[in-house]
């Protein structure tokens, strides 16, 4: 398979680094984006025995609007060609809705809606070009709100939106989108759930990150004539 391109937000860790690694494995290109120097770095060294594949490491707060668009430029311009965008970074904070800060509801709208949404548009073209493959990793809070979500669901919800809107409007460019629905996944954020709901956590008892990114693979290696609008993927115990 010829080398690609692809533009994965989330690669430091949870699922977004399962499928960084799985695609530097076989030899592609990954674009990825830290919030600091630091992290970037982190990232680097974290992901630099993953395989024979180049990692471009961006710096970017993607919870600071101006601070994406200038992304979304510089990555458009860096790479003509993209030939997928994975949306996997993301950002948690629960509280009912007469308790949850203005901060908190700006950082998951930011990071889960906004980001994603301006880094569509500011690298469509690429994306045509390429005839390429957008995923939108979306959780169960994107179909169901339940109590002290409002926050992470609206954000998921209108994920949601986007990609079903993005899909109806790319379907005669070629470019393909997909929403994928992992239940609950042993990663950091999952960690940091049962935290907030004061509950024991052991990452045994989920889905693996890994088995999430291999059924993103699969979207992304689906051939031409082939698209997987929607994708659920549940724990098997």
């Amino acid at each position: 398979m010829t080398p690609r391109i692809h533009v994965l937000t989330g690669a430091g860790a949870g699922i977004g680094r399962a499928l960084a690694a799985m695609l530097l494995s076989r030899g592609d290109t990954v674009v990825t984006v830290a919030r600091s120097a630091a992290r970037a770095d982190e990232v680097r060294a974290d992901l630099a025995d993953a395989g024979p594949g180049e990692l471009v490491v961006e710096v970017a707060d993607l919870g600071d609007v101006a601070q994406v668009e200038r992304l979304g430029a510089e990555i458009a311009q860096a790479h003509p060609r993209i030939d997928s965008l994975v949306h996997c970074a993301g950002v948690v904070e629960l509280g009912r809705v007469a308790d949850l800060d203005t901060a908190s509801w700006l950082s998951q709208l930011n990071v889960n809606l906004t980001a994603p949404a301006l880094l569509c548009r500011d690298l469509m073209t690429n994306l045509r070009l390429a005839h390429a493959t957008v995923v939108m990793v979306n959780s169960g809070a994107g179909r169901v709100a339940n109590p002290d979500w409002a926050g992470y669901a609206a954000s998921k919800h209108g994920l949601r939106a986007l990609a079903d809107a993005l899909r109806a409007e790319e379907a005669g460019t070629g470019v393909r989108v997909t929403s994928v629905y992992p239940s609950r996944t042993a990663t950091d954020m999952q960690a940091k759930v049962h935290l907030q709901e004061g509950r024991p956590y052991r990452a045994a008892d989920w889905m693996q990150p890994s088995s999430v990114a291999a059924s993103v693979l699969h979207v992304l290696d689906l051939p031409v004539d082939a698209t997987i609008p929607d994708l659920t993927i549940r724990t098997s115990t």
